[in-house]
């Protein structure tokens, strides 16, 4: 499960930003690969394709930011649903 999420979630990103060799731990937002436009576009991606709410209360820069911080994000929401 975790390796999908991982991979549905580097091609989603990949097929949205500029080329740039994207690893796990890159903070996607420091690096200025996305803007606010595209935070959106990835938060409806993870509920549509993981099945899952996002609440309000987690839609916070550090959930978002990296591949890996997205995967455990997704991994811990699909456990408690």
């Amino acid at each position: 499960m975790i390796e999908q999420a991982k991979d549905k979630i580097f091609k989603f990103i990949g097929s949205h930003v500029s080329p740039h060799r994207l690893n796990d731990d890159d903070d996607i937002f420091q690096l200025g690969l996305v803007n606010s436009l595209f935070a959106m576009q990835l938060v409806g991606f993870v509920e549509k394709e993981f099945a899952i709410i996002v609440e309000n209360e987690e839609l916070k820069i550090d959930n978002f930011k990296s591949v890996t911080n997205l995967t455990k994000y997704v991994e811990c929401k699909s456990v408690n649903k």
